[in-house]
């Protein structure tokens, strides 16, 4: 499967450059909708072939890496990339943009990944009209997870990357357009992503119309999956590209498996981070959110098997840690070692 995945203590180096990091984050409370919370540094990372006597047997067969998260814990993923690049993100090998079953192919009808470098984060599931539903961790088992809700089984749990390049045809336009606008002077106010192609017809998958309600079999597994949290501001921005200015085939990919704490101790030997920062002593010290608007990015609409993902409260129960707003000057706006990760069977 296409090049090597290359990872460091905090990231994960994907062929062409893309980088992405998994960043520790306040939760937010179910109700509402809420700024961007901050990044309370990285989750650590470890390559799943380094213990291989003591990872359970699925995750051998997927490969990847793992990292350390609490119950109810929240996160979100931090993405770079010098060149164009489409992403696809799984929750439990559901699309987190769709809300379809994964895929090896990009499709734009609906949408089924990111298209870095203009997308510069995700906190979670595309809820649409400018929000998602944060990710946050729980346990498989419950039929808490996007999975279970979505496909009806929890079964793989997990986080799965996929990326793909553009054509280089594509490349060659991109980069004659920079030549052109640097030949007079023009400077953009973004890079590269605002040299896209005009949109065109989008040949795509057809649409899954699964409307799963209740978990039918759960497969029992020590790991941990991703739910739905609170709501926040955030767009998942539509391609400009025609579909065909991507590469069919991804040129790389990676499982990535969430381990509990205890778990993470007992693999790797080492404690795992402390446990999340509590939001309302962040907010007491006055420390910022933020809130980040791109003029020029067209929004996904939302897309119905999302919509219909129901927060992690209804399972765990209710979070019972007062809620304190932060205040409007605490949100501030923002503008636009290394190791050969080893790939498994998915």
């Amino acid at each position: 499967m296409g090049e090597q995945v290359r990872m460091t203590t905090t990231s994960l180096e994907l062929p062409g450059g893309v980088t992405v990091r998994f960043m520790r984050t306040l939760r937010l409370p179910e109700t509402g909708t809420h700024p961007l919370p901050p990044g309370l540094g990285t989750f650590p990372l470890r390559r799943v072939k380094d213990y291989p006597d003591r990872v359970p047997e699925p995750w051998r067969e997927h490969g990847g890496v793992l990292l350390p998260v609490y119950q109810r814990e929240a996160m979100w993923l931090s993405f770079s990339s010098p060149l164009p690049a489409a992403l696809q993100v799984g929750v439990g090998k559901v699309c987190a943009v769709s809300g379809r079953p994964w895929s090896d192919r990009l499709s734009q009808d609906p949408q089924n990944y990111l298209v870095l470098p203009r997308q510069p984060w995700l906190d979670g599931i595309n809820s649409g009209h400018g929000t998602i539903r944060q990710f946050v961790a729980v346990p498989l088992g419950l039929g808490a997870t996007v999975e279970g809700q979505l496909s009806g089984e929890e079964v793989w749990g997990g986080i799965q990357l996929q990326v793909f390049a553009l054509r280089e045809e594509a490349l060659e336009r991109l980069r004659a357009a920079r030549r052109e606008r640097e030949g007079r002077g023009v400077f953009g106010r973004g890079g590269p992503q605002a040299l896209s192609a005009v949109p065109g017809a989008a040949d795509g998958e057809p649409l899954d119309t699964r409307s799963v309600r209740t978990v039918r079999a759960v497969r029992a597994a020590p790991a941990m999956g991703l739910g739905a949290g609170g709501r926040m501001r955030q767009e998942v921005y539509r391609d400009p590209r025609p579909i065909g200015d991507w590469r069919e085939e991804a040129s790389g990919r990676v499982f990535v498996h969430l381990a509990t704490a205890p778990q993470w101790r007992e693999i790797t030997g080492e404690p795992a981070p402390a446990s999340p920062v509590d939001r309302a002593a962040y907010n007491a010290a006055g420390l910022p959110w933020f809130d980040y608007y791109d003029a020029d990015g067209e929004d996904l609409a939302p897309t119905e098997p999302l919509a219909e993902v129901k927060p992690v409260g209804g399972w765990l129960g209710e979070d019972d840690a007062p809620w304190v707003a932060p205040g409007p000057h605490q949100v501030e706006q923002l503008g636009d070692d290394r190791g050969e990760v080893a790939d498994g069977e998915w």
